[in-house]
């Protein structure tokens, strides 16, 4: 045989030729549809069909008359015809005629697998874990279903504002800035109005227990609540008792007011630019840090120059409470938080803790029932979530439905800093 003998195209065998014949084509592709379902198939309807249609169905089965318009055929009527014909299987022919076939349950299954795995992995990822009010806004994300149709999107996204949630509160910069930093560049990932903004946000309404942001004053404001478009002067802490070594002006300004028996407001600015700051006390020198200014106040009225050291947060701690916290940790201090016993007081609680090293200070479940027993006819507690240290606390509060404030347990608290405050008292005071 010559080479251009060998390029001639054949014809098809006569067999191969009736199942390639155009009036079967509505037959092959049901079939395709049908086998790529992932289920069973033990029949298949198709049509309406025409007359040249029927008779070429009923030269591939072999019938003595035209099928219905409509034909419901058994599939192993049509694997016997098919067989008989080209000595193939169906799958093989409709897979060679039409293309290959699927498996549209086993994907549905396997979707449904990686959505599970999705929203369990982030029930139970550790800035969740770390801040239990943040399960509802987990709860939310799973109402709402993944993005785009994808799971793997939607981790992709997520697992970003993940990330945002972690590095908040910020440390006053512009918007792009803190997005570029956190984000691997993409300075406009949180712009206004696209996906990661909005997932970002909603988060903090859960944190902040507000509702969320429906303009763009609003979101600017919830922003800047979380310490991002802020400004180093507007972000404030209170401090008392602080006596640090060194030249730098926040050592010189907080050592001076607690000479003076004074709390110090420090900025952001204070705090990110410090200049020689060293905390004196050995062993490890431990901050007491609390949420209501008044106990600041209580326990510098108490103590004066010999007040221990102690933050206060005022509230839901802003940048510069954050950044202050960090900055003691960092040079040996232990920090112990407490605040109030009432709902938002846990979250405060929760997010302090997972924010720096602190640990708490009296804010166990045994100490609220000791305060309820003070104290019990507060007011009720509102919203309450898991607090992470004490597993029990939630359920004892749910239980008893009575918020303490911190100034209600001012006492105790004072009685735990007397024992520092009378190491610090210097020789001659009263």
């Amino acid at each position: 045989m010559t080479s251009t003998e060998a390029t001639i195209p054949t014809e098809p065998a006569p067999g191969e030729a009736t199942l390639r014949r155009p009036e079967l084509r509505p037959l092959w592709d049901t079939l395709h549809s049908r086998l790529s379902s992932g289920r069973p198939v033990t029949r298949v309807r198709f049509g309406p069909l025409d007359d040249t249609q029927r008779e070429a169905l009923a030269d591939l089965l072999g019938l003595d008359r035209l099928p219905d318009a409509r034909p419901s055929v058994p599939l192993t009527r049509l694997e016997d015809a098919v067989t008989e014909v080209s000595g193939r299987t169906v799958r093989e022919v409709v897979t060679e005629l039409v293309g290959p076939l699927g498996d549209r349950a086993g994907e549905r299954r396997r979707q449904k697998e990686e959505r599970a795995e999705l929203w369990t992995w982030l029930a139970v990822h550790e800035t969740v874990r770390a801040q239990p009010v943040l399960s509802d806004w987990a709860a939310t994300c799973r109402a709402a279903g993944v993005v785009a149709g994808s799971a793997e999107h939607t981790r992709t996204l997520l697992t970003d504002a993940l990330k945002v949630l972690a590095e908040l509160p910020g440390q006053a910069e512009p918007l792009p800035v803190f997005a570029a930093r956190v984000l691997s560049g993409r300075a406009h990932a949180l712009d206004d109005g696209t996906p990661l903004s909005a997932l970002v946000l909603r988060a903090l309404a859960t944190v902040y227990d507000t509702v969320p942001p429906q303009s763009a004053a609003e979101r600017r404001a919830l922003w800047t609540r979380a310490g991002v478009a802020d400004d180093e002067l507007s972000a404030t802490v209170l401090v008392g008792g602080l006596r640090p070594v060194g030249d730098g002006l926040l050592a010189r300004l907080t050592t001076a007011c607690t000479e003076a028996g004074q709390a110090t407001s420090l900025t952001l600015a204070h705090v990110r630019y410090p200049g020689e700051f060293t905390l004196s006390e050995a062993p490890v020198p431990v901050v007491h840090v609390v949420e209501n200014p008044s106990i600041l106040a209580l326990a510098l009225r108490r103590f004066g120059p010999c007040c221990p050291p102690l933050v206060c947060t005022s509230g839901w701690p802003n940048s510069a409470a954050i950044q202050l916290l960090r900055l003691l940790a960092d040079h040996g201090a232990a920090l112990r938080y407490h605040g109030d016993f009432d709902g938002e007081g846990i979250r405060i609680a929760a997010y302090v803790l997972d924010k720096t090293s602190a640990r708490p200070w009296r804010m166990t479940a045994a100490e609220y029932r000791a305060a309820v027993a003070r104290n019990p006819r507060g007011p009720q507690p509102g919203r309450i979530t898991e607090a992470p240290w004490d597993l029990e606390l939630a359920e004892v509060m749910a239980e008893h439905d009575t918020a303490v404030v911190e100034e209600l347990v001012a006492e105790v608290l004072l009685k735990d800093l007397a024992d520092v405050a009378q190491q610090r008292r210097p020789p001659g005071w009263p």
